[in-house]
């Protein structure tokens, strides 16, 4: 399927997908957020995709919702406002039901949603130049495509209310220093490493792989007895599969084994590295 804003590409197990509105700086009009929700609904179906690597097109992930194609519309009511949301909500859901690893490989701008859309990945990598900021205030608006779920999840309820409230602009140190980010390279090695990382992944057992983001994504809504029993049940899922049978296979023969996480060759930059963007 050929969509008008995005690129989409599937190899070996992995699926690229590129916001692609170059000229908007990749910024989340009505096409882009339907386009990006059909695929990821289609992705889920797809057996044959192993992981998703989400980036943006000429220098920069996404400026946030469409501020032009705001401007264009016409006086609403509060129920229009509200029922114009529900693509967002929509497009949040399809990407957080993606029961796979979701690498987002953010260069240049993350801003407003496209800072939201960066939060629902599994592994979020960041180049030296990147500039992530919650932008919402700044334009009298609360944040949203799920942010004010993700966001304190991934960084404690303070920071989270300290990066909305603020609006500002952080850097790839702090991004890493404050856990939003995992790795931070050069611009020309974001890409690649996302990629290899996403091969590694290939590897892996996908019945593990989809049990455990699918109960981890759970765990901060649940108590300690309903996590046992998800560990309990996927374990003896995981198990019985051929993937463990030829691990521990392997184990025994002491041949290399089937998974290896793929350590950077190029040194990421350290989270105690002068930050310019905040």
């Amino acid at each position: 399927m050929s969509y008008q804003t995005l690129l989409s590409a599937t190899r070996g197990g992995i699926a690229t997908v590129t916001l692609n509105r170059p000229a908007a700086r990749n910024a989340l009009d009505t096409t882009m957020t339907d386009e990006l929700g059909a695929l990821f609904t289609a992705l889920r179906r797809d057996a044959e995709v192993r992981v998703v690597v989400l980036t943006g097109a000429a220098g920069d992930f996404c400026s946030g919702g469409d501020v032009q194609q705001m401007a264009q519309n016409r006086p609403r009511t509060h129920e229009q406002r509200r029922a114009g949301m529900l693509r967002y909500r929509e497009l949040a859901q399809a990407i957080l039901a993606f029961d796979r690893p979701l690498i987002a490989a953010l260069d240049g701008v993350a801003y407003g949603a496209g800072f939201s859309l960066a939060l629902m990945a599994d592994i979020v990598l960041v180049s030296d130049r990147v500039r992530l900021a919650m932008v919402f205030q700044r334009i009298g608006l609360v944040p949203d495509l799920g942010a004010l779920y993700t966001l304190p999840r991934v960084v404690g309820l303070q920071r989270a209310k300290e990066l909305i409230f603020s609006a500002r602009e952080i850097g790839a140190a702090e991004a890493l220093r404050i856990g939003l980010a995992l790795e931070a390279l050069s611009a020309e090695a974001l890409l690649p490493r996302a990629l290899e990382i996403a091969a590694s992944f290939v590897g892996t057992s996908a019945v593990a792989m989809s049990l455990s983001k699918q109960a981890l994504q759970a765990s901060l809504q649940s108590d300690l007895a309903t996590m046992l029993e998800l560990e309990a049940s996927g374990q003896a899922i995981a198990s019985g599969s051929e993937y463990t049978r030829e691990s521990v296979r392997r184990f025994a023969a002491k041949e290399p084994p089937q998974f290896r996480w793929p350590v950077a060759a190029e040194a990421p930059l350290s989270a105690s590295s002068t930050d310019y963007g905040s």
